[in-house]
């Protein structure tokens, strides 16, 4: 390569696919150049908690064989991926980010991991999450936290955030993650990166850790690229998604958007109001049909559902063993101690309001093609502090700056958090897109052509450039 080319841990699932095909260099050289970039970067940012080096370089072998001999088992073959330390890999230590699996290693893959094995990616290492993965941030007594590579006093929050500093760094091209009320796509955000969260059902779990939202988290990529997001939703996922990949890049037909700036009355940052406004703009100057709902109030329930979801299930978890409360964190210990509290009762009412709220969001994507909102309702914060307790100068809560995204969990809408156009030394903003449930592939194929309507490159922190 020449010095006007790009790092081989600079390119992308896609392109290092097209490499791999022309024998321009193999997985081993991809791997040697990711490792080397871990082993820069990783020790400031603290994105990777487990390392499986030598397993690594088995499976970069194998893989350069199937690429010499014309055999590659998918697009993915030979692609460094790095994998939340909430799913689980088989014979790699896997946490939660908790003293209670301080020592756990996992006898077999979780199926989304296996689909990933199968397809020949390299399993590279496990990423840093917030203790059982309930919390916007990334932090813990295990491993410490995880700084945003785009300034290293802030958080790159959560509970992905290992994974998108990972991907963010270079470290691997694609990251498989959860998303239980944002947990991709809020972390994308903060690092200008894509995430998308399917709909529920599309990427199917077993053989992991308990379940303690349900069926309301789910499995997802994130990736730099949408193309890169699109090449592993072929391999963990159900559906068409090798049409996607092959549809050449069309005009875009004329959609119907929602824009709803905030929900409710929630405070936003000005700066994120300001940038995804003028995406909403965007969208209008390229012919689709943009509707502003500045009293957008179908999600507002959320504030009092997603509290009784999250704690009921972690209380659950934790009563079914008999030492666990003396060995989780103290934030852990708070949402327990919090889901104790609750009643069956108000339980059935969180699943019945959530029923309400399908109903509501079912009409508006009669109406609609697209909601759009920011993917957050705050710019990062300082490492170490759980959550903003101010946005736009009001007082927030826990929750404050997660309001656009658990909507999409509770009633299994597939969302994807694209990166808005900032200016060269501004932090990254997102921008997220919500469609009806099943319509995965119409949602993911719009964010393509935008992006690529767009002409966007990936643009690299300042850390290690």
């Amino acid at each position: 390569m020449n010095a006007e080319e790009p790092e081989l841990w600079q390119l992308t699932a896609v392109e290092l696919a097209a490499a791999y095909r022309t024998n321009r260099f193999t997985p081993v050289d991809a791997l040697e150049a990711t490792l080397a970039r871990l082993r820069r970067l990783n020790p400031i940012c603290n994105a990777v908690v487990t390392l499986d080096a030598i397993g690594a370089g088995t499976e970069a072998e194998a893989s350069t064989q199937r690429w010499r001999e014309g055999a590659p088992l998918s697009a993915l073959d030979g692609v460094p991926v790095t994998i939340k330390d909430n799913i689980l890999v088989r014979a790699m230590r896997s946490t939660w980010g908790s003293a209670l699996y301080a020592d756990f290693v996992p006898p077999a893959d979780e199926l989304p991991v296996e689909r990933l094995r199968r397809a020949g990616a390299i399993l590279l290492g496990k990423t840093n999450v917030p203790e059982f993965t309930l919390h916007g941030y990334t932090d813990n007594a295990q491993f410490g936290p995880t700084r945003n590579p785009w300034d290293l006093a802030l958080t790159p929050g959560g509970s992905s955030g290992g994974a998108v500093t990972a991907v963010a760094c270079g470290i691997g091209p694609i990251a498989l993650a959860t998303d239980g009320g944002g947990s991709i796509r809020r972390p994308c955000g903060y690092t200008g990166l894509v995430g998308f969260k399917p709909s529920r059902g599309v990427v199917r779990r077993s053989g992991g850790f308990p379940r303690i939202l349900g069926e309301f988290e789910v499995v997802g990529p994130i990736a730099r690229t949408v193309d890169d997001v699109i090449v592993a939703m072929r391999a963990i996922g159900h559906g068409e998604w090798e049409k996607i990949l092959r549809a050449p890049i069309e005009p875009l037909p004329r959609q119907r958007i929602i824009f709803a700036p905030t929900f409710g009355d929630a405070p936003v940052d000005p700066v994120i109001a300001d940038a995804v406004a003028a995406l909403a703009g965007e969208f209008a100057r390229q012919g689709h049909e943009v509707t502003t709902n500045k009293g957008f109030s179908l999600a507002e329930r959320m504030h009092a559902i997603w509290p009784v979801i999250s704690s009921v299930g972690l209380a659950r978890l934790v009563s079914q063993s008999e030492n666990a409360l003396a060995v989780i964190g103290p934030l852990a210990k708070e949402v327990v101690l919090r889901g104790s509290e609750y009643k069956a009762l108000d339980y059935v009412g969180a699943l019945e309001a959530i029923d309400e709220l399908d109903n509501a969001f079912a009409a508006l994507f009669d109406e609609y093609d697209f909601l759009l909102t920011p993917t957050a309702a705050a710019m990062p914060w300082a490492v170490g502090q759980p959550y903003p307790d101010t946005i736009g100068g009001r007082e927030v809560g826990p929750r404050g700056h997660a309001v656009f995204t658990p909507v999409a969990n509770a009633i299994g809408l597939p969302a994807i958090s694209l990166p808005c156009p900032v200016a060269e030394n501004q932090l990254p903003i997102g921008f997220q897109l919500c469609a009806a449930r099943g319509r995965d592939p119409g949602l993911l194929q719009f964010a393509r052509n935008f992006m690529a309507r767009k002409a966007y490159r990936y643009r690299w922190p300042p850390i290690g450039r």
